[in-house]
């Protein structure tokens, strides 16, 4: 297709490095995040990848194809952004990409509520549930802070120890209550495996702290205050999001177990639960990705004294500060 200079197709200075949508308000960020998320980016051929990333690696350089519209350049930007690490350019293995969470979340996290009574059954799902948390976590690594293998292998297997030790801790418990007590056993295990295995895969920030920037994106410092609001941003969205889909069939579940239809062809228990939990994360991962703002701030009073003097000195005024928070 013969390419040009760019047209009066679409306007010249569109910002494909930002969302579309006004990330200040939480309706901007949801509707960042549903384009993100969408499951249907990981049907896409690899034909129409590459086209995508040739829509904008062109753009970015001044050049359009004719007839292209603004609309598609942006499905383009998003189809670019679902399948290609921001820092390295490189396609990423397809069950990291954010457009795999609801997919994959709704076959391991249905299976994990439905397996929960035997001890083998429990180990084996949280081990493929951490399992998969390390590869999205190794497929998003950052390129500013990469994880090292090291780092990887003490996340995944402090984690793993956590989830499995917790839910089988609690299942021995849960045999003294109610059986639908003991259904809420897998989002206990969920739970505490995401305080373990963020803040150990993100040790590094914690450690050394995170770039901090002013409004307009200047460098300030590092700072390992902002990297601990970060992380638990992070904790909270991940525990809510993994919430809906953990806690609401549980009850419909318990329910339907009752029923004749259950009892007739009790082999539909696991479909029915990866559905319903399937129907929660195709809301619930969008919005609590989008709680929080991606470009966080914090006060200047709340950094540490030496930076604080840092900024005092070098931008004297200057009320909030502005980083990364990370997904």
């Amino acid at each position: 297709m013969e390419l040009l200079k760019m047209s009066a197709d679409i306007p010249l200075n569109i910002n494909i490095k930002e969302p579309r949508w006004d990330q200040s308000t939480f309706i901007g960020r949801a509707s960042h995040f549903f384009t993100v998320t969408d499951p249907r980016n990981i049907l896409l051929s690899d034909a129409k990848l590459e086209n995508a990333r040739k829509i904008v690696h062109d753009y970015r350089q001044g050049i359009v194809a004719p007839g292209l519209t603004e609309d598609e350049l942006w499905r383009a930007k998003y189809i670019y952004d679902s399948a290609f690490h921001p820092d390295t350019g490189e396609k990423m293995f397809v069950i990291g990409r954010m457009s795999a969470q609801v997919p994959m979340n709704m076959t391991i996290t249905g299976c994990m509520m439905t397996f929960y009574r035997t001890t083998p059954a429990v180990l084996f799902w949280q081990w493929v549930n951490q399992s998969f948390n390390a590869v999205v976590n190794y497929t998003n690594r950052s390129g500013d802070a990469p994880i090292t293998v090291s780092q990887l292998g003490t996340a995944y297997v402090s984690a793993t120890t956590g989830a499995v030790a917790t839910a089988l801790g609690l299942n021995s418990l849960a045999k003294r209550v109610s059986p639908l007590i003991g259904r809420f056993v897998p989002f206990a295990a969920v739970a505490s495996a995401n305080c373990i295995n963020i803040p150990l895969m993100r040790q590094r920030e914690l450690k050394f702290g995170i770039p901090v920037t002013d409004e307009n994106g200047n460098r300030l410092g590092d700072s390992s205050k902002a990297a601990q609001q970060a992380i638990t941003q992070v904790v909270i969205s991940r525990i809510l999001m993994a919430s809906p889909g953990m806690a609401i069939p549980p009850f419909i579940m318990n329910a339907l177990e009752k029923k004749a239809f259950l009892k007739r062809f009790p082999w539909m228990s696991a479909p029915i639960q990866v559905g319903l939990v399937g129907i929660c994360l195709v809301f619930a991962t969008p919005l609590c990705c989008a709680l929080f703002p991606q470009k966080s701030s914090m006060s200047v009073s709340r950094l540490e004294p030496e930076l604080q003097a840092k900024i005092r000195e070098s931008s004297p005024g200057l009320e909030r500060v502005y980083f990364n928070k990370g997904l």
